[in-house]
Parts: C-alpha cells; structure tokens; sequence
C-alpha cells in the first residue's frame, strides 16, 4: 500500500507533463492562425443589397457595440472592419476564419481594393467543405489582383445563442490547416487515450464485476461523442452530415457527459458520502440536467434561446452538484476525494468559464471551447488512474474479505482445543476419497482419571499433546480431526496408513506433565468411503474394533473387517469378512 501511495504524485506529474506536451504545439498553432477582425453586426431588411452595404457601410446602423446574441434568433449582415494587410507572399491563398455556429445558410461577400464583389456561399448541409477542426469554419477567399479590404456576412436562420459570427480571422489558408493538423494530433491522442480506456474497462468488467466499470464506460461514451462532435471530427468523416445537426449531436453528448458524471460520481465514491441529502441532490441534479437537454435534443431550433438557457441552468446545477460532493467527500474522509478532485477540477473549472461566457460575462474565446474538449480528454485519462485505485481498494478488500472468510471457515472447521479438524470438518473431507481408506480411530485410555488427577487444565494440556504427536505421526496426505472428548481419527490411503505399532510407540514415547504416563487405544478398519453409507459402515467397524481393544487391556490396536465394495453393477451390500485380528505389544 505504501508503494501505491508513493507511485501516484508521479504518476500525476508525468500525465500534467504529457498535458503540456499536448497544450504546447496546440498554443502555437493557435497563435499562428491569423489576424483576428473586428465585426459589426445588423439584422437583415426588406431591400438590403450586399454591394451597397459593403460599399457605403457608413450610412447604415451597422452595431459594433453591443454583444451579437442579444438581438436572438433571425438573419443578420455582419461587417468587419477594414481587413489588415497580411506580410508575406502575395500569391498566398488567404482565408476567412470564424467560430462554426447554428445557421441555416451563410454567405461570405468580399470586397476587393478594386472595387470588384466576390461570393462564396453555403448553406448547413454543404459546410462540410469548409470544416476545420475545431470547429472552424474556413473559407478560402477568392484570389484577385488586388488585396480583399472588406468582408459581409450574410446569416440566415442564425440561432444567435453566443453570437453570429464569432472568433473572426484572416491568414493564410495554409497558416490555417497547420492549426488543424496540430489540433488533429491532440484529438486524435484523446480519442486514443479514450477508446483504449473503454476498451480495457469492458475487458475487465466480467472479471472484476465493479458496477462503477459500466458507467465509466458509458461517461468515456459520452466523451467520446462530444469530442468528435464538438471538434468538428465526425462533420469531417460524414461530409453528408447537416451542420446543424452536428450543434444537436454536440449538445446531445455534452448533456449525456453531464447525466453520466452525477451517476459516475454516486458510483465512484463510498456510500458513506452519499448518505441523506446528498443522495436526494444527486436524483434531483439528473432530472434538471435531463429534462432540458432531451427537450433540446427533441425541439431545437424551436424555441432554441429559451431551451438553451435551460441547458446553461442544468448545468449550473451540475456544477454546485459536484462542489456539494467534493466537500462531502472532504467531510467524510473519503480515500478517493483527491482522485476526483484531480480529474474533475480543470473540467469543473472550465466548464465555469463556459458558464460565464453564456452569461454574456466575459468575451468568447476559441480556447474556451479547445480546453473544453482537452480538458476532458485529461480527465478521462486521470479519472482511469482513480478508477483503477478505486478497483485496487475494492480487490483489496475482497481480498481480506476472502481472508476473512478464511479464517472464519478455519474456524468454524477446527477444534479449538487442539486446532485439529472437528467431526464436521473431517467428514466433510474424508467422505468421496477415492480407493480404499485406511480409518484409524484413537481413544485416550483412562482420560477421566487423567482429568482427577491433573484437573481439566491439565487434561486439556493432555489432550493438546496427544493431537501435536497424531499430526507429527501423520503424513500430508492424512486426515486427522478430533470427532470426541479424547477421542481422535485418522484416515489415509491405505497404502499410505502409518502402522499401528508405529503409531502406539510414538505415543508411548511422548513425555506428558508430572511424568505422567499416557496410552491409547486403536481401532482400524480399511474400506471404501465414497459416500456417507460408506462412512457410516466404515466407522461402525472401526469403532467396534476400538471397543476390542479396550476390552482386550487397552495400550495396543485391533483391526476391524476388511470392507470391500459389493461387485458392479449387482447393487448388493459390502461383505464382511468376518473376523478381528489382535494386535498386540511384541
């Protein structure tokens, strides 16, 4: 345990140094990706012209002030500011970049220092050709004599939720792709780390039986899902795929994250930590995050503005869910509160920047919606390294269960006086022995004048010693057990049955407390003993010849009749042979 405690901080240090090598080169490809423009925005007339609007942009109220989501659903013309003029090659192909948002059809209108207009157009089934990873929409502008000075975009059926047109830059298109074969690797380690995480849990899931492996298959779904959904992956692999419908699949995904996470963390810490109210928190947190991300799943762009707030509130509640665990687990002391606290906080974290931009509280910005999907990619992979710790605490714990259960069964099946088998125990292994069987039965002779002489503690010290020499007597293979008050069994193969001379003399020859001298009686039988009947005739022999050699003097052993098995398949009883064989002190 101390070698798992003292392997974990490096284990955390060497994923935050992989974080850092995956957030690196992601960092300065982003900072490569263009220059970014400033957008005004208006919503669409009876009448606009396009070439109008670009060319005498001063005479309408274009709005460069107020936050592009507050004027809700409908069509918008958007302008940028006059273009910057990018350093280097002329003959580079450039390209509009921006943030990909719920819109119906979008048209891009660029105005060259020449004068001339040039249109490209598309509308949410045929954006396929323009996806970026990220998601980023990246249109290339058309290539002219002279520099593009001006842009209008054209929205139709825009959601409106965050903005318009968000995250607008202009760059070479080739600057752009770089961004996107950077951003390819880090979504390709996290659907990676992701995958094999799933793959290993289901592997694991018949052997080990946790009920947390299932959900945590299940969240690593989830996940899975919103990465390709959100980084624009799957609109790439299934060019047929509607934007829009992308946006619902992304929140269909970001909502199943949620639903999951208030299972997951029910699974993944103590019961203890969940006991009383926080139990009741964790089903009312579901529903509020369910209710709203199904309704939009099911009715966007219906009613999309209010449905989407109704998501932002879901997950609002989702995040005071989360810090109520985090200090219940704190609370009552749990040993998985630091492997929670670590996969879970930079999401937690995040998600509260996300929060906020929905509130119209801080600008967006495109690292919001990148750390969003990194960050989870870490927490799958931290949160494997704390569903494997949870895993090694329970197989630990069924392990001293199991030891446990053990020592108890040992227990149960041992007489406590002399650590033998009892009579329960010793049938229990004795009954279905295959070949015949060699019942030795030994009674202390004359034990109740031991007891008077010595008192009960001493004959318990009597009793200890004589079963210490039986199991030094014994060979591996044999049973012993003590099934009475002084008296004793043994059984063996009967091949491999000590002799009984052998037997008495050793026990002769064991010094007792106040040099008292103790014998024994034998009683030997050989026979089958594959099932209870068998038993039951075994030992009704042994016993008798027992009772003879008792009867004969005591201090010696007498062999009962030699039971064989009736012929097969005749059905007929054991015979007898019927005879008592003395064997006495040479």
């Amino acid at each position: 345990m101390r070698r798992m405690k003292g392997a974990w901080p490096i284990t955390i240090g060497g994923l935050l140094l992989a974080l850092l090598a995956v957030l690196w080169p992601l960092a300065q490809a982003t900072a490569q990706g263009g220059e970014s423009l400033t957008t005004c925005i208006r919503p669409m007339h009876a009448g606009d012209n396009s070439r109008t609007l670009l060319t005498q942009a001063g005479d309408f109220d274009f709005d460069c002030t107020r936050n592009q989501s507050s004027y809700g659903v409908g069509d918008f013309w958007v302008l940028s500011q006059p273009l910057p003029v990018i350093a280097g090659d002329v003959r580079d192909r450039l390209a509009v970049g921006f943030a990909s948002t719920w819109q119906d059809a979008t048209a891009l209108h660029i105005l060259y220092a020449d004068g001339q207009i040039r249109t490209v157009a598309f509308t949410s089934a045929t954006t396929a050709p323009y996806l970026l990873l990220g998601p980023t929409i990246a249109v290339p502008l058309p290539h002219e004599e002279t520099r593009p000075v001006r842009i209008l975009w054209e929205a139709h059926g825009a959601a409106n939720m965050r903005g318009v047109v968000r995250g607008a830059r202009i760059g070479p298109y080739a600057d752009m792709l770089a961004v996107e074969s950077s951003l390819g690797l880090t979504y390709g380690v996290i659907l990676g780390v992701v995958v094999g995480l799933a793959v290993y849990n289901i592997a694991l899931w018949p052997a080990l039986r946790q009920p947390l492996q299932p959900v945590y298959c299940l969240l690593l779904f989830f996940i899975t899902g919103y990465t390709l959904s959100s980084s624009g992956l799957i609109g790439q692999w299934l060019p047929w795929l509607d934007n829009n419908e992308r946006h619902r699949w992304n929140a269909i995904m970001l909502g199943g994250v949620a639903m999951t996470l208030v299972i997951f963390s029910r699974y993944f810490f103590e019961r203890k930590v969940f006991e009383g109210w926080l139990d009741r928190m964790a089903a009312i947190s579901f529903v509020l995050i369910a209710i709203p991300n199904i309704a939009f799943a099911l009715l966007a762009p219906r009613w999309i503005i209010v449905l989407d707030q109704a998501v932002l509130l879901g997950f609002m509640v989702l995040l005071i869910f989360l810090i109520a665990v985090l200090v219940q687990a704190w609370r009552r002391r749990s040993n998985f509160l630091w492997a929670f606290a670590i996969a879970w906080g930079t999401p937690i974290g995040l998600a509260m920047f996300r929060v906020l931009h929905a509130l119209h509280l801080i600008e967006w910005r495109p690292w919001i919606d990148q750390s969003t999907v990194l960050s989870m990619g870490v927490e799958a992979l931290v949160a494997s390294l704390g569903v494997a710790y949870r895993i090694y605490l329970l197989s630990r714990e069924r392990d001293l269960a199991r030891a446990d259960e053990r020592v108890a069964r040992r227990l149960a099946d041992t007489d406590p006086l002399t650590g033998l088998f009892n009579r329960r125990a010793f049938l229990e292994q004795a009954i279905g022995r295959s070949g015949p069987q060699t019942l030795i039965l030994a009674d202390i002779d004359h034990f109740k004048r031991i007891n008077d002489l010595l008192g009960h503690d001493g004959g318990d010290e009597v009793l200890r010693i004589f079963a210490n020499a039986l199991g030094e007597a014994a060979g591996m293979d044999m049973l012993i057990a003590r099934i009475g008050g002084e008296e004793f069994a043994l059984l063996a193969d009967a091949e491999r049955a000590p002799s009984p001379e052998a037997l008495l003399a050793r026990l002769r020859a064991i010094p007792y407390p106040s040099g008292l001298s103790v014998t024994a009686s034998l009683g030997v039988c050989t026979g089958p003993i594959a099932d209870e009947s068998d038993w039951r005739l075994l030992y009704r022999e042994a016993d008798q010849a027992l009772f003879a050699a008792k009867d004969a003097g005591r201090d010696r052993a007498c062999r009962g009749a030699t039971i064989t098995p009736a012929p097969q398949p005749s059905g007929l009883l054991p015979v007898l042979r019927p005879h008592t064989r003395m064997l006495r002190r040479g």
